[in-house]
């Protein structure tokens, strides 16, 4: 049985927000619990230079939006990054997911060896449909639903590896 660009990029973004939004929730009950603004999660980085907690779903979403998009040959949906709060977190999760639930599976499978060409820091990339999503934007998605998931853990919530990975 061949793997599809389908069955290798939506359902794997789709199941990464699931967790993301699951762990989400986790944070919220840990800070409830524990009299934790959450706003303290929310602007939480794990270094100076990195984004915070907002900054990782916001990347996870633009990575998961612009990826589907570009291997679809559509127009990715635009969102603002003025999430501040846990609710707005998952308001934009909900809109990612309700975006990729409308990409069509023909239209990817349609584009299997075909390029996508993007723009990089000034930069043009040009890459065949396959490694933009193996090399590119799956190592860029899971990064930062890692990110946002060791932000939560640094910052004491009790997370462990079946959180991350979800249910089964």
């Amino acid at each position: 049985m061949s793997l599809t660009l389908y069955q290798a990029s939506i359902p794997v973004f789709i199941r990464g927000f699931h967790n993301l939004s699951a762990v989400l929730e986790k944070a919220r009950a840990h800070a409830e619990a524990n009299k934790v603004d959450l706003a303290t999660y929310v602007n939480a980085r794990l270094a100076p230079d990195m984004y915070p907690l907002s900054g990782q779903v916001q990347g996870a979403s633009d990575a998961a939006k612009f990826g589907a998009a570009r291997l679809a040959g559509i127009t990715p949906p635009s969102f603002a990054d003025t999430e501040t709060t846990f609710e707005e977190l998952q308001a934009r999760i909900a809109k990612t997911l309700d975006f990729l639930k409308t990409v069509d599976e023909a239209q990817i499978n349609a584009r299997a060896g075909g390029t996508v060409t993007l723009k990089v820091r000034g930069r043009e990339m040009n890459f065949v449909c396959e490694p933009y999503l193996l090399d590119f934007v799956l190592p860029n998605l899971f990064f930062h639903l890692t990110t946002a998931y060791d932000i939560l853990r640094h910052q004491g919530v009790p997370l462990g590896k079946m959180d991350y990975l979800g249910k089964f």
